[in-house]
């Protein structure tokens, strides 16, 4: 059996699957970047498993040159919007993904963008470290305090329920959110209200996006909704890049219809939209969400454990298809 993976994830995922398989041929991509879609298909050619990264296009054309020998595609995400789960269904190729083990990570870097930006933490820094600090001003890099203010949440799975909990019970925040279904433990336990997308935009002081990308989120938040927001208001994403129209945002924060955004996730990763580094009022994070020791070990050994399960002929946990 040969596994192939495509980039270097944690040591002990590859030991354990070396452990579980001792007469597998284990080959991990020695370069620390995405390959090309040519070079996927020639260095995971003749592959009974793959462990791919949400970077990875895992399309028709390539599921069909892998198959009919491939037998099990294990993401180290929880996100597989790049993986053609219809192709792999026909073709009988197993996917799954690593859902709940990086909620916290990425909960913690929602609002610690949310924070920067509301705090203005990030702007402090750089005036400090160009010499340009002259002392304390009473007017000076004023911000916007998250104590009781009202937060827009946008999705209500994991990861939108643990920075909702934080922030309701840690900051006294008022919640609106917005969801494709209401959530009565979300009303019960935490006095969200759940409202249409407008109302959101309108009411909240701070908007953070935990939505998954499909079809109907694709630049949900777009030019006309970032116009409804108010003008103090800061915009957190750790969810999808596409959700939000980048450029919009950009014009947007030029223009100062609202005040600060905070993002570790982008529409055209790893480019940004012209202008957006350059804005001062704009957080920007190389998609570390789930960068923690623990949610990428975690992350690691459900892939480890779910490429053992396939090639031992079992069923393997959180699979998509």
């Amino acid at each position: 059996m040969r596994i192939y993976v495509t980039r270097a994830i944690p040591d002990a995922a590859l030991r354990r699957i070396a452990n579980a398989l001792p007469a597998a041929r284990l080959e991990v991509n020695p370069e620390d970047r995405t390959l090309s879609a040519v070079e996927l298909r020639e260095h995971a050619r003749g592959a009974d498993a793959l462990v791919c990264t949400l970077a990875d296009r895992i399309d028709r054309a390539l599921l069909e040159t892998l198959a009919p020998r491939l037998r099990v595609v294990a993401t180290f995400a929880v996100g597989y919007e790049n993986i053609d789960l219809e192709a792999a269904r026909t073709l009988g190729v197993r996917v799954t993904h690593t859902p709940g083990v990086l909620t916290e990570a990425t909960a913690e870097i929602a609002v610690a963008l949310l924070m920067a930006c509301a705090r203005r933490i990030v702007e402090g820094d750089r005036l400090i470290r160009a010499g340009e600090f002259r002392g304390w001003k009473p007017l000076g890099a004023l911000g916007h305090s998250v104590y009781g203010a009202t937060v827009g949440v946008v999705g209500a799975g994991r990861i939108g329920r643990r920075v909702a909990e934080t922030l309701r019970r840690g900051f006294g925040c008022d919640l609106l959110v917005y969801s494709r279904s209401r959530r009565p433990d979300w009303e019960e336990e935490l006095g969200a209200r759940f409202v249409d997308l407008d109302a959101m935009l309108e009411g909240a002081d701070f908007v953070t996006l935990h939505c998954p990308l499909v079809d109907e989120t694709r630049h949900l938040i777009d030019a006309a909704a970032l116009a409804r927001m108010k003008p103090t208001a800061s915009l957190v994403n750790t969810s999808r890049g596409a959700v939000l129209d980048e450029v919009a945002l950009v014009d947007a924060l030029r223009r100062g219809e609202i005040a600060a955004a905070g993002l570790d996730v982008y529409e055209r990763e790893p480019r940004l939209a012209e202008g957006l580094a350059e804005l001062p009022n704009a957080v920007l994070l190389p998609h570390i969400g789930s960068a923690t020791h623990q949610a990428r070990n975690a992350m690691g050994r459900l892939c480890a454990e779910a490429v053992i399960a396939v090639l031992a002929g079992r069923e393997p946990a959180h699979a998509l298809v």
